[in-house]
């Protein structure tokens, strides 16, 4: 079974830079986290599957804390999902909005 939670839109202060640091930026953030056919299937109970705001919730604290990478921040949102569910093979998506890279580039984008 796949729960996916995609493009969740945070603004975050991750970036090299101070200016990023400081003024922040627009993130898109996409989790996976694959599991067993949960019980939920059959019961229709939530405490039987993973529960999408426990999933959002650790996003966005792993977002809260700032950091120079991407991917460092990707292991981080990675890691704590383990953490919750260490039973689930989880993949990450961290999207940073217009990089500053010198010329125009819609998304700067990591997956792990």
């Amino acid at each position: 079974m796949l729960i996916r939670l995609e493009d969740i839109c945070l603004t975050a202060y991750h970036g090299v830079l101070a200016q990023e640091r400081e003024q922040g930026n627009t993130f898109m953030v996409t989790v996976s986290l694959e599991v067993p056919e949960s019980r939920g299937v059959l019961t229709d109970d939530i405490a039987h599957t993973i529960n999408y705001q426990q999933v959002y919730d650790i996003v966005c604290q792993q977002m809260a804390k700032p950091s120079n990478l991407l991917e460092h921040v990707a292991g981080h949102i990675r890691h704590a999902l383990q953490q919750a569910w260490p039973k689930a093979q989880v993949h990450v998506q961290v999207k940073k909005k217009n990089p500053p890279v010198g010329g125009q580039v819609a998304w700067a984008t990591i997956e792990l």
